[in-house]
């Protein structure tokens, strides 16, 4: 048991080691090798017992920025939540019994399936860290493409499940031999290292490998129609909860930034861009119902005169508010487009079950007003100069990004933009905003398309359909992005398959816990024959 679990929290450290920020995403399949060793048949109970605590030292420091304003609680409590989920993962791979040469698809169907639970549930999931999300910079993210983030799940799992079996085999060996030779075996530790040292030497080579490999079978074209796109990060007066403390200074900020762009692009005599974002967040004020704020805004889209799209916090439905993304046109004096965020984010927008919760601790309560959740798929179509088609917005609000479908919805809806407005003064100076924009890059490898992914303080930037940056934004410093960037309408297989490779993945594992519940039946009415 002591090895296993050190195995297991070795694991969970090495996830979070591939996690943006830090970036060594080779440590991904070796943490899911580490972890499949300490649960390689070890029971259900013992294998969720292990690998809960290899869950806790993966999340435990990687969501350490949600408790950097309100205290550890709402840290600890989320990091928990989501440590239950790889506990269900070491039951799977601990209690399930397939042949050896079985186990790392095992681990592989068991990862996806968990990693789908823990994105949808409960209140809508919460799917942060995902073996995915750590990877965009590595040979396994072309396979978004054909299968989205399960699919880059699925085979990174698979390789650390791989990994896994290929330690077990030489320490089977290792301990074969000392027998045969009648030398004194192999000590238990000694073996593991040799077995996980070994294997993971040989993973440059496989990298190399599916560096040259995979740009061959899964091309990811950038070509098409671009639209200039001029994304603008405006800052913010103070950092943390009160950022909105001076809620006109915020709105200043950006329409100063505004302006600011747009006399560079006279200086430089370039083009009117046809499209400008605004973060999210950038109008508190509400703009619908505060005439200044509404001039405010006017102002600055007349200065640069082109379609912009502004993040606003509105004071509807009674009782309540709703965040928002606005599009103002040139000389048109109210807003023509809007999306409302469909996916509020649980205890930091709106408090579920708030006087539950309250019992627990009274920091529910510094969420004021519930924000109420859109309706409707955000596709705004942005006119055009000339006579060019019309630029197509998919529209996500901050952690919008991180859902597969609701991403998806607006490519199927025929956005051939994706845009992720987004506020991270919440979380300061932490790895937050950087795991976020790695979802974003991601997405546009996903889906094929451009993503303007702009942040209130950082970090921003624009993303071409391959998953690379142009620009890259510091944080807590007001900054433009603009780049010409290509629109495309093609749908990629991750698009048309959707949520298919999860669902297989999760009733594949089902079907094995039915089957060994059955087993486990059988064997308990023959011994009560």
């Amino acid at each position: 048991m002591p090895a296993r679990l050190l195995l297991c929290l070795v694991g969970g450290l090495a996830l979070w080691l591939s996690q943006p920020g830090i970036d060594l995403w080779p440590a991904a399949p070796v943490g899911v090798a580490l972890l499949a060793l300490g649960a390689h048949r070890a029971g259900a109970r013992r294998g969720a017992l292990v690998s809960f605590a290899g869950g806790l030292a993966a999340f435990l420091p990687m969501l350490s920025w949600t408790g950097i304003y309100v205290g550890p609680l709402p840290w600890v409590a989320l990091a928990v939540l989501q440590a239950l989920y790889v506990a269900l993962l070491g039951a799977l791979c601990g209690g399930l019994r397939v042949p050896d040469r079985g186990y790392p698809l095992l681990v592989a169907l068991a990862w996806v399936a968990t990693e789908f639970a823990r994105s949808t549930t409960p209140y809508g999931g919460f799917p942060w860290g995902r073996l995915a999300f750590g990877v965009v910079d590595s040979p396994f993210a072309r396979v978004a493409a054909l299968a989205g983030a399960p699919g880059v799940g699925f085979v990174v799992a698979l390789c650390g499940g791989s990994l896994a079996l290929g330690a077990l085999a030489l320490v089977d060996r290792l301990r074969t031999r000392g027998s045969l030779d009648r030398r004194r075996t192999t000590p238990r530790p000694v073996a593991l290292v040799q077995g996980v040292l070994i294997p993971v030497a040989l993973l440059p080579i496989g990298a190399a490998a599916a560096t040259v490999l995979l740009p061959l079978l899964i091309p990811l074209p950038t070509q098409g129609p671009a639209a200039r796109v001029v994304a603008i990060q405006g800052d913010v007066p103070t950092a943390g909860l009160d950022f909105n403390a001076q809620r006109r200074a915020v709105l200043d900020n950006h329409a100063r930034v505004t302006a600011q762009a747009a006399a560079q692009l006279r200086q430089r005599g370039e083009r009117t861009p046809d499209l400008v974002l605004w973060p999210e967040n950038a109008s508190d004020i509400d703009p619908l119902r505060n005439p200044d704020a509404a001039e405010v805004i006017r102002r600055a889209v007349a200065e640069i005169a082109a379609p912009t799209v502004v993040g606003a916090v509105l004071a509807e439905p009674v009782g309540y508010v709703t965040n928002a993304a606005l599009l103002y046109e040139p000389g048109v004096a109210d807003p023509t487009q809007r999306y409302d965020k469909r996916h509020p984010v649980p205890f930091a927008e709106y408090i579920p079950q708030r006087s539950f919760w309250r019992m627990f601790s009274d920091k529910v309560d510094l969420v004021g007003k519930d924000f109420v959740g859109g309706t409707q798929v955000g596709v705004l179509q942005v006119p055009r100069a000339g006579g060019d088609p019309p630029i197509r917005a998919g529209m996500n609000i901050c952690f919008e990004v991180a859902y597969d479908d609701l991403v998806r919805d607006g490519v199927t809806h025929g956005a051939n933009l994706i845009v992720v407005q987004t506020n991270n003064a919440t979380f300061g100076r932490t790895h937050e905003s950087v795991q976020q924009l790695a979802i974003s890059r991601l997405r546009a490898i996903e889906h094929g398309r451009s993503v303007v992914h702009i942040s209130n303080v950082g970090v921003s930037s624009l993303i071409t359909p391959d998953g690379a940056t142009h620009g890259w934004t510091p944080l807590f410093e007001p900054a433009i992005l603009s780049t010409d960037l290509p629109l495309r309408s093609e749908a990629t297989l991750a698009t048309r398959l959707g949520d298919l490779p999860a669902l297989l993945a999760s009733a594949a594992i089902g079907a094995l816990v039915v089957r060994g519940a059955l087993v486990g039946l059988r064997g308990r009415h023959r011994r009560m024959k």
